[in-house]
């Protein structure tokens, strides 16, 4: 194999796939890329932790075609630390690649590419598209909820499903027990026999990050097991978690009956800064609600005390309820607009925030005593 390719472009393409590579791997080969320099020009770039693949095309001009697998952590420092706009030219035989650019020559060890694993795809019936801005308003307005527990795996990916609600709708939700996050959008054409699916936290950290470079559509295609996206020069495929998700609509409160219309900005700048010295343990603030005003205060055994006043539009009874000050500040994150509403009922159920009835996200937060 020999191929030379720009540096700019080497380095964008491993970005992409190296971060697919778990930095501590038992079994050699998923510490590499597979390389494969075309006949028809370019070449394929491929890695995987056997859960996620990742594949991508980039330019390249190639004298010979063939394929290999190298560190994919190496070939990226050293892509990195490359002179900028330089030439890079790669070649490989009898166990070795060999990087050439300006000056520097670097010598690799390689391991054979029929070695290297590939997630068996399958058939993917399901398929439709989503614009891109979309799939990221989805991500970022649920994926905080995603709980790190391995215990209750089925909690570690954001759930997607179709439902009538009235209309055919398109939901993701994500909790980990403390809080719920729900986007709801149109169901997209081509969606309507969609399997439940919950697609696992690391996915949608690495389409995230590739999304941030694609303005059209995404091409989305599933199985109940697997799913995988088209982003144009890459391709994302991942196995799905084999679990099933709770019936989070139980814990979506209909009947709270006190409701607070607050300034996302102005509550989530006082909660910020009442809880600078709450205790790393508990994170409690609690807010006393009375009649246009809402007192946010923090008490702290070890650092003292902190209270601020909010202005709120509320004329329910007044009431205390303790939050987790970092979930609060995780939901009113991701709040826009002039005002949002906080439905409370009493200081031991569920609290929901929304920016309104219209809004496409909603979420719950739980209390905490305080």
């Amino acid at each position: 194999m020999k191929a030379t390719i720009e540096r700019a472009t080497l380095l964008k393409g491993l970005s992409h796939v190296q971060s697919v590579v778990e930095r501590r791997n038992t079994i050699p080969i998923l510490s590499n890329v597979l390389i494969e320099a075309t006949a028809e020009g370019g070449l394929k770039l491929m890695a995987t932790d056997l859960d996620l693949q990742i594949n991508e095309t980039i330019a390249a001009a190639v004298d010979q075609p063939g394929s290999t697998t190298v560190s994919a952590h190496t070939l990226f420092d050293i892509a990195r630390k490359l002179p900028e706009g330089s030439q890079v030219s790669l070649s490989a035989a009898e166990g070795k690649m060999t990087i050439m650019a300006g000056r520097a020559k670097f010598q690799l060890g390689t391991l054979p590419r029929d070695d290297f694993p590939v997630i068996a795809e399958g058939e993917l019936p399901v398929s439709f598209e989503l614009p891109a801005e979309t799939l990221k308003q989805i991500i970022d307005k649920t994926r905080f909820a995603i709980s790190t527990e391995e215990t209750r795996y089925y909690l570690n990916g954001i759930f997607w499903h179709v439902s009538e609600d009235p209309l055919p709708v398109l939901k993701a939700a994500a909790t980990d027990g403390h809080r719920l996050a729900r986007v709801t959008m149109p169901r997209p054409d081509g969606a309507e026999s969609m399997p439940d699916i919950i697609i696992p936290r690391k996915c949608i950290a690495e389409l995230r990050k590739l999304l941030d470079e694609i303005d059209g559509s995404v091409g989305v295609s599933m199985s109940p097991t697997k799913i995988r996206f088209d982003l144009g020069q890459a391709l994302l495929t991942s196995k799905l978690i084999d679990g099933t998700f709770p019936d989070y609509s139980r814990v979506i409160p209909t009947g709270n009956d006190k409701i607070l219309k607050i300034d996302p900005r102005s509550f989530e700048e006082g909660v910020d800064r009442v809880s600078t010295i709450a205790t790393e343990k508990t994170r409690a603030v609690k807010m006393a609600l009375d009649r246009d005003k809402i007192i946010l205060s923090v008490s702290s055994p070890e650092n003292g005390t902190a209270a601020e006043e909010v202005p709120g539009d509320y004329t329910a009874l007044g009431f205390e309820i303790g939050f987790n000050s970092r979930y609060l500040l995780d939901i009113l994150g991701q709040l826009d607009g002039d005002t949002i509403e906080v439905h409370l009922a009493d200081a031991a159920a569920p609290t929901l925030i929304r920016e309104n009835d219209k809004s496409a996200a909603l979420y719950v937060l739980m209390p905490m005593r305080v």
